[in-house]
């Protein structure tokens, strides 16, 4: 019941009720509305970012192991240019290292007192004639065994050419750090050059096998095995033997 003495109704209470229902989180009595992508992005700008960085990582690796198959890839029973397939052989890298190599090892007897250009020359021409070497047994080896294969001889030079990249790194780290500098980088150089020499010409040496359905523990698939290790294996030495007389 109202009080007759009063002129006017209290509301206060009712208002107060109703708008203590509508006032947003800030307590200003604006109505409260749902938070927005955009507010909730700039309420924890770093945490969000870092989400949505990490799962672009994420997404980008899985698309990077599921293409890294070390196959070359072909266009109508062609090879596609090395500029369209990274795993394509290309002579820019092995014909640079093998230059740059040769000025290495000149910058090494330099800075030993034993440079000469003869002494220069008979460097690059005996890298130069184990190149050939290996080139001419390969392709002897391959003859011997019947194995067809899509290696050439420019392929071949290439994938022979990177090691020359490792012994750069040998040398460059034996001139800075001495010889324990030089083992450990040419050590590691050694395995990776080992490892991708088998990856590589297991798929271009026993690609026929595979494909005629021959038995792995059969005789002539052996063989093209041995032949594949026999390949790797020789490019440690190579690179052991091209340069351990550049770091005193």
């Amino acid at each position: 019941m109202a009080d007759p003495h009063q002129l006017f109704d209290d509301t206060s209470s009712a208002q107060s009720r109703g708008f203590g229902a509508q006032r947003g989180p800030g307590g200003l009595g604006y109505p409260a509305a749902a938070a927005s992508p955009q507010e909730a992005f700039l309420a924890d700008p770093v945490s969000n970012m870092a989400m949505a960085y990490g799962s672009s990582l994420a997404a980008q690796g899985k698309e990077l192991v599921d293409k890294n198959d070390w196959e070359v890839q072909y266009q109508q029973d062609t090879p596609v240019a090395p500029r369209f397939d990274i795993n394509a052989p290309d002579l820019y890298i092995p014909a640079m290292a093998f230059i740059t190599y040769i000025l290495v090892a000149g910058l090494a007897l330099g800075t030993q007192d034993r440079f000469s250009p003869d002494l220069l020359g008979l460097q690059a021409s005996s890298a130069l004639a184990w190149l050939t070497l290996e080139v001419l047994a390969i392709l002897l080896s391959l003859y011997l065994l019947t194995v067809n294969t899509d290696l050439t001889t420019i392929d071949l030079v290439a994938f022979l050419g990177y090691k020359y990249v490792g012994m750069i790194g040998g040398v460059l780290m034996g001139l800075l750090f001495g010889k324990v500098g030089y083992y450990l980088v040419l050590g590691w150089c050694c395995v990776s050059i080992f490892v991708f020499m088998i990856r590589t010409l297991r798929l271009k040496i026993l690609a026929e096998a595979a494909a005629q359905g021959v038995p792995v523990r059969g005789a002539r698939n052996q063989l093209r095995m041995y032949l594949t290790m026999a390949v790797a294996a020789a490019q440690p030495l190579l690179m052991y033997w091209l340069t351990f007389h550049l770091v005193r």
